[in-house]
């Protein structure tokens, strides 16, 4: 898998790039939605490919629960079992065990836990998380890493992020015997995950300890547990500079429209978050002027679109005073509009950070950003 930098910015670690993977070419800066089990909620691959979308995150975890990884090998692949012929990435499920698991045990040798689905007991370890993801056949595989609650000690977190490391020396080692033996896919790749919690000289130390492993990507970790944006930017911050300019920069489960924004300046290339398809569920949906929640009385009698300066179908051709209309009466067409819109602001969103990165303008096209929404700048940049 190839990582190509096309543009550097100027006075910021920005820069637009080429993702290769075997089922196309990602543009990086990048969004991805979140399609757990195998589908982004409400819409499908064509409505993805009419939005634009390169690339979706599913989940290991739940699809290793349900339907199963041998299934979806069976049926030749995530590919061709949803029928979207687009990169996919999957996250390993360290968080998802952690943090669903009714119960659960960690120790060296990987996690004992029972499913949220029926209680039944399983065990992963590295190596297993490793083959669940190369019978899904992704294009990007995540390693397994242990997630810690925030906020946790100095000496837990030093803990955890010894085993994390000896969990990637574990799963690039399983990666690299599954190519060699053709039991995986040789255009596959696998990226480590940076832990270290909120402590500077952890997060330094494991972010060295992984370029160290070597992995064809890296992602950043840990983050979006109920930690400040300061404490969020700082982490990014950390880590960032201490990373191979030639490897593209993930950062896990992040985030708002400003978090990217500010997270591109500092240098990162992908992104995920449930916030623009789960928040279109719950009736928040994004503009470029702010938030609108649309069950709120004031649209009752809107004519307005959601959001005038956006082109999106839903944009294009329906009222707010519809929109509130289906949301209100829970109609299964409202979720799915929403879901359009709030996709297509997040992939305009950062067409527009690519297209700024280009032109050597990103620091202004962060200003315009709140400066459309009344708001002032989350961290210096």
């Amino acid at each position: 898998m190839e990582f190509r930098i096309e543009h550097s910015d100027s006075r910021t670690p920005a820069r637009t790039g080429f993702l290769s993977t075997p089922h196309g070419v990602v543009r990086t800066p990048v969004f991805m939605p979140v399609g757990t089990l195998g589908t982004v909620k409400t819409l499908g691959p064509a409505d993805l490919k009419e939005l634009g979308v390169e690339i979706i995150l599913s989940n290991a975890y739940h699809l290793y629960l349900r339907p199963g990884h041998k299934l979806i090998s069976d049926f030749g692949g995530i590919h061709s079992f949803t029928g979207w012929d687009g990169a996919v990435l999957t996250d390993s499920g360290g968080y998802q065990v952690f943090s669903l698991a009714k119960l659960c045990k960690v120790r060296d040798e990987g996690a004992t836990f029972q499913s949220h689905l029926d209680g039944s007991l399983h065990f992963l370890s590295p190596e297993t998380v490793i083959a669940v993801q190369e019978a899904l056949g992704a294009d990007i595989i995540m390693m397994f890493d242990e997630c810690l609650p925030y906020p946790s000690s100095y000496d837990e977190t030093e803990r955890s992020l010894r085993r994390t490391l000896d969990w990637g020396k574990r799963c690039r080692e399983a990666h690299r015997i599954s190519i060699e033996a053709g039991r995986a896919n040789p255009g596959q790749a696998l990226y480590g995950i940076v832990q270290g919690g909120f402590y500077q000289d952890l997060r330094e130390r494991g972010t060295a300890s992984l370029v160290e492993i070597g992995f064809d990507g890296y992602a950043i970790g840990g983050l979006s547990v109920g930690e400040t944006k300061e404490l969020l930017l700082d982490s990014v911050d950390q880590v960032v500079p201490f990373l191979p300019r030639e490897k593209p920069c993930y950062l896990m489960g992040v985030g708002l429209p400003e978090d990217l924004v500010e997270c591109v300046v500092r240098g990162v290339d992908l992104f995920d978050c449930v916030m623009p398809t789960r928040h279109a569920r719950s009736g928040w949906l994004f503009t470029s002027q702010g938030r609108v929640v649309i069950k709120n009385s004031q649209y009752t009698r809107d004519e307005g679109p959601l959001d005038p300066d956006c082109t999106c179908a839903t944009c294009r051709n329906f009222s707010r005073a519809y929109l509130r209309h289906l949301f209100m009466t829970q109609e299964t067409f409202g979720l799915r509009l929403n879901t359009i819109h709030n996709l297509h602001y997040y992939l305009r969103l950062m067409e527009g950070i690519r297209t700024a990165i280009r032109q050597d303008r990103l620091l202004e096209f962060r200003r315009e950003f709140y400066e459309a929404r009344c708001e002032t700048p989350k961290g210096s940049g």
